[in-house]
């Protein structure tokens, strides 16, 4: 579903990505883990297109997305979270959930986006900027569910937010995974959280990916060293 390949970023002459490749199937979630600065934010949003990149080929579904801009490439079928959930604190939360619908056909919040989130559905009327952490960042992959992606990024979910919620924001991807069958691709440092979202997880070091395995067969003393080093 998503194929990147060969892709490099740079800052100026700073190369920030050199040569990253992977793919993620339909119905898979895959997670990038790595400390802070090595390029898991500077990939995602090579990803959706806030960077260039300098080589490689981003595609989702077989469409080449490489050179579009972010607003075609959410239309090509990538939702993007932001670090930091990036929502308006001054609208409500029905209202933060209606921007991700200005291209869509259907004007209509989709039922299951509450199902998934029923305390947005009792916060609906509320003003972002007044939620806890954890219920702006279920806001934030609201906002990003009802553009209808086939491939859901986020980077570093769980990101200042306490361990209970942590843990309800595993559930509620484990379930959109499920009702929708589409790709989630997730950024990350917390190991436990990756573990419950991921069939294959990576760690990416200095711009480069360092380490891949499976869920099935993951060897998680050595990703700690990665994260901890």
């Amino acid at each position: 579903m998503l194929n990147v390949d060969n892709l490099v970023v740079s800052y100026g002459q700073s190369q920030a990505l050199h040569g990253i490749s992977f793919e993620a199937r339909r119905n898979e979630t895959v997670a990038v883990m790595g400390r802070n600065g090595m390029g898991k934010t500077t990939l995602f949003k090579a990803l959706i297109g806030i960077l260039p990149a300098r080589g490689g080929a981003v595609s989702v579904d077989g469409r080449d997305l490489t050179k579009e801009e972010s607003f075609r490439r959410v239309a090509g079928g990538i939702g993007y979270v932001p670090q930091g959930r990036m929502i308006f604190p001054t609208l409500t939360v029905e209202e933060n959930i209606r921007t991700g619908l200005e291209q869509s056909k259907h004007r209509e919040i989709p039922d299951d986006i509450y199902t998934l989130f029923p305390v947005l559905h009792d916060m609906r009327r509320r003003k972002g900027g007044n939620l806890s952490g954890g219920q702006q960042q279920q806001l934030a992959i609201a906002r990003a569910l009802v553009t209808d992606p086939k491939v859901l990024l986020l980077d570093e979910p769980t990101e200042g937010i306490q361990p209970s919620i942590i843990k309800d924001i595993a559930r509620a991807l484990n379930e959109i995974r499920k009702l929708r069958e589409i790709t989630i691709v997730v950024s990350e440092q917390v190991l436990s959280f990756a573990l419950d979202v991921a069939d294959r997880l990576f760690v990416i070091e200095g711009g480069r990916f360092v380490h891949e395995s499976d869920r099935s067969n993951i060897d998680a003393a050595r990703i700690r060293q990665f994260l901890s080093v």
